[in-house]
């Protein structure tokens, strides 16, 4: 059981002070998250903390690889709207 951080994290730091483990650390790159430390903030809070911070949708995956903030949830927009609209302003 534990969360990962993919690439597309942006190295804010917002995430980092929230994690109770002390699990998510900074590479080169991006920050990670050390699997034998993660315990998906079970038995602290009711969802991981990690994700609920996250600004950027799709960044922090689950055990299972889906995403913690999928597409569309930070901004309240499906991404079938969003590709309807995006079509719709180039179209003009």
């Amino acid at each position: 059981m534990a969360l990962s951080i993919v690439e597309s994290c942006v190295n804010c730091w917002a995430c980092v002070d929230l994690c109770p483990s002390e699990a998510i650390y900074a590479t080169s790159t991006h920050f990670k998250i050390a699997p034998n430390k993660c315990t998906e903030c079970e038995g602290d809070y009711a969802n991981p903390q990690c994700a609920s911070i996250c600004p950027i949708e799709e960044a922090i995956l689950d055990s299972l690889g889906r995403a913690m903030n999928p597409a569309g949830s930070l901004t309240g927009i499906s991404p079938e709207k969003l590709e309807a609209a995006m079509q719709e302003i180039q179209a003009r």
